[in-house]
């Protein structure tokens, strides 16, 4: 059986000092810890933090982090990262990072803004911290349109948490739930 993979979006650069690299490494240690891959744009700041955290994790094994690249240049990616796909689609590479079983956003810009509206569409789980400012604490606790995604999940969100025990408690309890891909773009919908 194939492990699910989860997708950390968040700041492109981040202090290591600050909580927004706190919750990336410990986020990608339990992502890594729950027997989930982690998936990422591969670059620097929270991407390198949840990479860092996942090869800290006791149950870690190589291939266990991806790294989907904005170039065609494999020596961008972090080196946490153990696979690494350079695309070449810049930042059109952001809809494959959001592709994922779930994404995990901390922190982030408009380029996480970007991932959680493609997520949304890709009818992914979506997992937030509240505490972290910028498109996660913006987007916490909300829906990103009107459309159903899935009429068995009623509180269907962009799902909001505070602890990276709250967002691997909210991971488990949905993601065998979030199983609808997206297959194109119908006339409303």
């Amino acid at each position: 059986m194939r492990r699910k993979i989860i997708a950390v979006v968040g700041d492109a650069s981040i202090d290591e000092n600050s909580i927004k690299h706190r919750m990336a490494f410990e986020t990608g240690r339990a992502i890594i810890d729950c027997g989930f891959r982690l998936q990422c744009g591969g670059l620097s700041g929270a991407m390198r933090s949840a990479c860092m955290g996942a090869h800290a994790s006791k149950n870690y094994k190589d291939g266990d982090t991806i790294g989907i690249l904005p170039t065609f240049d494999i020596n961008t990616a972090n080196e946490f990262v153990d696979i690494a796909i350079p695309t070449g689609l810049d930042m059109y590479r952001n809809t494959i990072v959001s592709n994922a079983s779930a994404v995990i956003t901390i922190g982030g810009g408009a380029g996480t803004l970007c991932e959680v509206a493609n997520a949304w569409t890709l009818k992914r789980l979506i997992i937030a911290y509240s505490n972290c400012e910028g498109t996660s604490a913006l987007c916490a606790g909300r829906r990103m349109d009107v459309r159903i995604r899935y009429p068995d999940i009623p509180e269907d969100m962009v799902y909001p948490a505070t602890t990276v025990d709250e967002a691997m408690k909210l991971l488990v309890k949905y993601i065998d739930k979030y199983t609808i891909y997206h297959t194109g773009i119908t006339p409303g919908h």
